[in-house]
This record gives C-alpha cells, structure tokens and sequence, in this order.
C-alpha cells in the first residue's frame, strides 16, 4: 500500500523552492536548481520523509541507496541514513581509483560515462536509486544499468521532481518510479 501522496500545498512549497534556470548549462536547457529546498530544513527532511514512506511502503527493505553524481548524493545520501541502509555513490567517470565498473550514457546536451567502484555493490543486493530530478531518463537508465551490471537489483528509483515532457519515465519503463511532484 503506497502512502498518502504529498498534499497539493506540500508539492506547490516544494516546486516553489526549487528555481528554473533557463539556458543553463546550455542553449535551451532549463536547470532546475535544488539549492533553497536543500537550504531549507523543513523541506529537505520533508523530501527525504516522503521517499522513505514511499520506499518501505511499497518496496520493503532495501539493503543500499544509491544516488547519481552529484545531487542525487545529497538526497541519497540523506535517505540511506533515514531508512538505515549504506549509499553507494554513482560517480562522473574518473573520480574513483580502479578498479570500476562503468557506463557510458547520452545527456540532453552531451555524453557522459557513470562509474562505481567494483565491488561496492553486492551481488543480489536490492538497490533504490536516488536523484534529484528526472528529465530525458539517460542518467537514471544508465545508473539502473550500472547497478545491475554488479549483480543487483534496482528496486525502484526516486526523485524529487520530473520533467514530464521530456519522456524520461518512457526509458525507464521497466523500472517503478516515483517523483514528488512533476513540472
């Protein structure tokens, strides 16, 4: 049984504390900047309450959280504490010492490569994969990828916020997602 869903009011304090940037980082993007929800308290613990009561609700236990450079360490980080389970970072590619497991992903605005450090996650272990937003769903799709390349499986995957027209739930078919709220 899934919790409550956030109350329109708790979403629309939510959504407002997070800031379009348009034109960043590139012609045509809009940045969705997280950093006055993360500043305020209320509404990070807020966010990371929400996860979790979605997470044990419809998920059970889940032995690790792992969360997508570089903000999805933040949350993910913040919601491994709160459910008592370990985090396993997904980093930008040549941030970790060898040996890694690795893959290499399409951007909205370019290429990038997703690593983890071999034998961070255990074989069999049931991972929930932790971001702040999901927009085109290639980051997301290629961390599921990389956590099921050591041996694990994705649970599901939690954001903050979606970008709904961007198809990213589309690529992600296969995989439960659950957002806070969709802009």
């Amino acid at each position: 049984m899934s919790p409550q869903p956030l109350s329109p009011e708790a979403a629309e304090r939510l959504e407002a504390l997070v800031r379009p940037v348009p034109d960043y980082p590139e012609p045509g993007v809009v940045f969705r900047d997280i950093t006055p929800l993360l500043a305020d308290g209320d509404a990070l613990a807020s966010v990371v309450d929400e996860l979790a009561a979605w997470t044990t609700a419809d998920h059970g236990t889940v032995d690790l959280v792992a969360g997508m450079e570089a903000r999805g360490f933040i949350l993910g980080a913040a919601l491994a504490l709160r459910l008592g389970v370990g985090f396993v970072p997904l980093r930008k590619a040549g941030k970790l010492p060898p040996p890694v497991e690795s893959v290499s992903y399409a951007l909205e605005y370019g290429e990038a490569t997703l690593e983890v450090r071999t034998g961070t996650v255990p074989t069999g272990a049931r991972v929930l994969v932790v971001d702040d937003v999901l927009a085109t769903g290639g980051t997301a799709a290629a961390a599921a990828a990389l956590v099921e390349r050591c041996g694990a499986e994705v649970v599901a995957m939690g954001f903050l916020l979606e970008i709904t027209g961007l198809g990213g739930r589309d690529v992600l078919g296969r995989h439960t997602v659950e957002a806070l709220f969709q802009v």
